[in-house]
């Protein structure tokens, strides 16, 4: 395919898996709230009994619902599922890592300068860190969770802690965060289809009568686990959503201390998601939301860049000024195969991001951004592909230190 292909099919991929995980985080969102805001019926003797009753006002008029398990009713005609919302979510995203990172390439796992690792080892570790999160989690689920909830919490976190640590200590930063997030997204819709849909089936046959004298009982077990797992769902969606959008930010992902940051941004998230979900008993929530914004904003901008950029003070100083011709023939070298309106490195289409340094005038508009990713963040070129030198990132510093002029 040409790059022209591949950025069409990215682009609608991209396209389907935003609609798909607003309408899936949406739904989610909703039939918790409404759970936690469900009134005890006043009526008696309804047949089938409500367990809870609400009144919603939308779109220019009045919504009645009322959430039941149809004891001793009869199964209704016709029964709104919501679970295609979540596969479509899932399928887009595996294929947007198949085509930006396990086959395309389009963006780098390896990065040499955080672990000296092949491209098939690297392609290894992300689809093995996505798989055994995943069945690290359901055997936690299904082997501990049902006799010791608290021990199944804890043994998570700590698999939680010890993937993301591995995958910032052997992958490229931005692809160590979207695979943390991939494994957590790949739980959610495991639950969906491994737990809460079949609670459903089996909530349905003990209804119809279609499961025999064992369905209820069977229906009961499955809908305990599936609510367990529903609710981890509903604390996976902050962090997952932090996550995915991280790779818009390389201070974050290209930060020396990108691994703590990293489980910041999944506490940070949980917490601000535990904090709501308290809202309708705790009377004090929300001061306990600004607190837990505010905790993790503060202690991500409290993490020291201590390492992260070669300065002046630690580079051997050149005799007299950095001259552009200098900066330049680095940029050449190093940038402009990929940022340029005829790039002879075609992986990220045209001028990534619309950046070009093919004039002086394209170079000089954009010294800021060159100095904070190849320069504080180390995050360009991807993965170091080009292979820029310590002293080239050293260069292009002092020539933006000291002006970054086009003159000399």
């Amino acid at each position: 395919m040409s790059a022209f292909e591949i950025d069409v099919v990215d682009l609608v991929t991209r396209w389907i898996h935003v609609i798909a995980s607003i309408m899936w985080v949406g739904n989610s969102l909703l039939f918790n709230w409404l759970d936690r805001r469900l009134e005890k019926p006043g009526g008696a003797g309804m047949t089938p009994s409500p367990t809870g009753t609400i009144w919603l006002l939308h779109s220019g008029g009045f919504y009645y619902v009322e959430k039941t398990l149809l004891t001793g009713a009869a199964m209704p005609s016709v029964v709104h599922w919501f679970k295609w919302q979540a596969y479509a979510t899932w399928l887009t995203g595996f294929l947007l890592l198949v085509i930006v990172y396990w086959a395309g390439a389009r963006a780098v796992l390896v990065d040499p300068t955080v672990a000296a690792l092949s491209s098939r080892a690297a392609l290894a570790v992300a689809i093995g860190a996505v798989t055994g999160g995943w069945l690290l989690y359901e055997c936690i689920q299904r082997l501990i969770a049902p006799r010791a909830p608290a021990a199944a919490i804890a043994l998570w976190m700590v698999g939680l802690t010890a993937i993301a640590v591995a995958l910032t200590q052997l992958l490229d930063g931005r692809a160590a965060f979207l695979h943390v997030g991939a494994m957590l997204g790949t739980i959610m819709a495991g639950n969906v289809f491994f737990t809460i849909v079949p609670s459903q089936r089996a909530l349905v046959a003990s209804v119809s009568g279609a499961g025999g004298p064992g369905a209820p009982l069977a229906a009961a077990a499955l809908s305990a686990r599936a609510k367990r797992v529903s609710i981890h769902n509903n604390y996976f969606v902050f962090p997952v959503i932090a996550l995915m959008i991280s790779g818009h930010f390389p201070s974050l992902y290209g930060h020396p201390h990108r691994t703590l940051l990293l489980l910041m941004l999944i506490a940070g998230g949980a917490s601000v998601r535990h904090v709501l979900n308290l809202r309708f008993t705790n009377p004090a929530w929300r001061p306990m939301l600004a607190s837990a914004i505010l905790i993790t904003v503060i202690a991500l901008f409290a993490l020291p860049r201590t390492g992260s950029s070669p300065t002046l003070a630690t580079v051997a100083a050149a005799s007299g000024p950095v001259a552009f011709a200098d900066a330049r023939h680095v940029i050449d070298r190093r940038c402009a195969t990929c940022h340029s309106a005829q790039p002879s490195d075609m992986t990220f289409g045209t001028a990534p991001a619309g950046v070009m340094f093919d004039t002086p005038a394209q170079i000089s508009a954009h010294v800021t951004r060159v100095r904070e990713r190849a320069v504080v963040t180390r995050t360009m070129p991807p993965g170091n592909k080009t292979n820029m030198t310590a002293a080239e990132r050293a260069l292009i510093d002092r020539w933006i230190a000291e002006g970054a002029q086009l003159s000399r």
